[in-house]
């Protein structure tokens, strides 16, 4: 093999060195699309990380699924959590990530990885309830991510598929990142930028949070969607802005949707979604993805 971990007793410059050209090697087989078996090869096989005191590490499941999310290397990451469930999803070394919590489901609404963002919640529906929520809910870095939640980023991102994986899989959609924003909250500001650019996929957006979010929700924008009434309502069209300021019920739709989306349990989301007695064109997303 190529690699070995012989060197590591060597002098502490070069070992720091040769774990710089590792960690950049791997970097690039991930990003490359190699083969699983050889990217477990040099996973197990090489050193990546030097760390005070002269303690080296290899990288650990967790930190190679956050490559293979960069890279949408899709055979990786699925091999990854199958075969380590939990520690793929474990938090990565403090040597590889200056915020000590598990980033996996945040990394996958940024990269808009959809079908690697449906194999994790799959993978963490097998958890026990508490890990699941701190998972699902988990808040990033006050100062870098201002406490959002992977669903406060699909909010951001204005990424509708993501968006309702999240939901379909039991994520809370009233927490408040750090400026006490929800998620809708994130939506429509979004929506209120101008140009009003990519406007048909925050509105789906929209929807597909409106299936999920309590009826009587309090949110920070509400007082500013009265105060500007007939601009929000031209954004958002009337049904809408009623529905969100109080003003009026949901729809039939509306409430149909939401008694027939919670009938789905998170381990049956979103293949349950073509069993819901509905014509094909008033179901929230086509999402055909592989379990």
């Amino acid at each position: 093999m190529p690699w070995s971990v012989r060197w590591v007793g060597g002098c502490g410059a070069q070992s720091q060195k040769q774990c710089k050209k590792s960690s950049f090697a791997f970097y690039q087989a991930v990003r490359d699309l190699l083969p699983v078996w050889f990217l477990e090869d040099m996973r197990t096989m090489e050193v990546f990380h030097w760390e005070d005191g002269g303690k080296v590490s290899v990288y650990s499941p967790s930190e190679a699924l956050l490559y293979a999310l960069v890279h949408d290397h899709q055979p990786y990451a699925r091999h990854l959590l199958t075969k380590f469930p939990q520690s793929a999803l474990a938090v990565p070394s403090q040597s590889f990530s200056c915020c000590q919590s598990a980033p996996h489901l945040a990394m996958a609404v940024r990269y808009n990885r959809v079908r690697v963002l449906f194999r994790i919640l799959k993978a963490i529906q097998a958890l026990p309830p508490g890990d699941r929520a701190a998972h699902l809910d988990r808040q990033g870095c006050s100062r870098v991510e201002g406490g959002k939640t992977a669903l406060h980023m699909a909010c951001e991102l204005v990424r509708p598929e993501c968006l309702l994986l999240l939901l379909g899989h039991g994520a809370a959609p009233c927490l408040q990142d750090s400026a006490g924003n929800t998620p809708l909250d994130t939506l429509l500001q979004q929506i209120s930028h101008m140009p009003a650019a990519n406007m048909r996929a925050k509105l789906l957006c929209l929807d597909c949070l409106f299936f999920f979010v309590p009826q009587d929700l309090q949110f920070a924008m509400k007082q500013q969607l009265l105060d500007s009434r007939q601009q929000w309502q031209d954004l958002l069209g009337e049904n809408r802005f009623q529905c969100l300021v109080g003003l009026a019920p949901p729809s039939l739709f509306v409430g149909a949707m939401r008694v027939l989306i919670r009938t789905i349990s998170p381990e049956h989301f979103p293949e349950a979604l073509d069993n819901l007695p509905l014509p094909h064109f008033l179901k929230p997303l086509d999402l055909k993805l592989e379990s």
